[in-house]
């Protein structure tokens, strides 16, 4: 490895890890019927120094000033504080980014405005705190799900329940990439399908381990899914059989916290407990690689656990953040380490912008940072949360953040750049 930071020279295409297109993608359609180079500006605060020559200031005009200086500092263009309890989850409407979805821990989930920060829909009926939420590939329907088992649609047009399902403790809920079929991964190890609204489903059974994580492939044709055993499974959604399994020397030594797939349809990037991530084949069932989240910082007392992973859209880069507050850049095709970046606390989510090489981190400081990946840079970072931030969505132009955090609060940042 390189841990030197370096940018690496462009390789031979014909070494390393080739990533290809899937030339046999399957329409959507056809699962429902068998189911029956950047800148981005810094955001420096703004601190004014008083002049110790400005005479006839007022007390109240002081005390403002020192009151002021006192406050936290909050980056937030909006605050959503409906919630009770610690909010769990949160995703962000596929268009535009103007509504956004949030699930606590006072069993409710709420659709609410990201510009206006008001309520749309409440989302009642839960018995446990929601820790799944949703919207679909077009925007139309919301999925929320708790710890319970409870899993509800809801269809933003009517603002109306359209269905609801019962199962056992709830791990995970995804919708598919191009069709109205939600997927959810239950405790035991069961993957589910549901077809949306007939109810229609098939059940993928586990191998006896706890599940832990899900992620569907971009063409929507297969998931992977992770275990607490540290095992890895690539089922096929329309055989709904099991296409590889990763497990033993290659699997992973502890539990799988973070899965992601990438666009060619071909490698996923799975995160562990035991500080590592795996790039793996669905095409040969082989290892590929395995990354390092780095080592344990006893100065912060986290452990090296990789709790989010995420490929780059537009290179052949994969990212890793970790418990120990750093996040890792790594270049497939040579696998080397290309940069080691600090956030400063432990990393819970990481997102790769759309369309530039920038890397968005929360973190359980209450901080969202920006890096550049070509640099490993921090570029911009965001304050505003006073409690940690446990989930991390990013609208789909790169303009606008929601975060959930366990300070009962959600808040949208937006992000100023230069047009694209």
């Amino acid at each position: 490895m390189d841990p030197n930071g370096n940018d690496r020279q462009d390789s031979d295409p014909d070494e390393g890890i080739e990533l290809y297109d899937d030339d046999n993608d399957m329409p959507a359609d056809d699962l429902v019927n068998d189911m029956g180079d950047m800148d981005f500006y810094e955001y420096d605060e703004q601190d004014e120094e008083a002049d110790d020559g400005d005479e006839g200031r007022g007390i109240d005009e002081e005390g403002a000033m020192a009151a002021a200086a006192a406050a936290p500092r909050d980056d937030a263009v909006t605050c959503f504080d409906t919630h009770s309890g610690a909010v769990f989850c949160c995703d962000i409407h596929p268009a535009g980014g103007c509504l956004a979805v949030t699930g606590g821990e006072d069993d409710k989930a709420y659709i609410w405005n990201t510009t206006t920060g008001e309520s749309v829909l409440e989302c009642t009926g839960h018995n446990d705190s929601v820790t799944c939420v949703c919207f679909s590939y077009d925007g139309e329907l919301v999925a929320t799900g708790d710890m319970s088992g409870v899993i509800k649609v809801w269809k933003l047009a009517d603002k109306d329940e359209i269905w609801t399902y019962e199962c056992s403790d709830l791990e995970w809920l995804t919708w598919h990439t191009g069709a109205n079929i939600l997927l959810g991964g239950t405790v035991e190890g069961s993957v589910w399908m549901w077809k949306i609204p007939s109810g229609d489903c098939k059940m993928m059974q586990g191998h006896g381990s706890h599940l832990t994580c899900g992620k569907i492939f971009p063409d929507g044709k297969r998931c992977c899914v992770g275990y607490k055993d540290g095992s890895v499974k690539m089922w096929d959604l329309k055989q709904t059989n099991t296409v590889f399994h990763f497990k033993d020397i290659n699997g992973h030594a502890a539990d799988v916290t973070t899965l992601d797939c990438h666009h060619d349809n071909i490698v996923a990037l799975s995160g562990s407990v035991d500080g590592t991530a795996k790039l793996l084949s669905s095409n040969t069932g082989k290892v590929l690689a395995t990354f390092s989240g780095g080592a344990i910082k006893e100065d912060i007392g986290e452990t090296n656990s990789v709790e989010s992973v995420g490929f780059s859209p537009s290179q052949p880069l994969a990212a890793l953040g970790s418990l120990n507050g750093m996040l890792s850049i790594w270049d497939i095709p040579t696998q080397k380490q290309r940069h080691q970046c600090d956030h400063g606390a432990g990393i819970v989510r990481l997102a790769w912008d759309i369309e530039s090489p920038m890397i968005f981190t929360a973190g359980l400081d209450g901080m969202v940072k920006l890096w550049d990946s070509r640099s490993s840079e921090k570029v911009a970072s965001w304050m505003g949360h006073q409690g940690e931030i446990l989930d991390l969505a990013i609208s789909r132009d790169g303009n606008t953040i929601v975060t959930a955090s366990g300070d009962t609060s959600a808040r949208v940042f937006k992000v100023q750049q230069p047009d694209r």
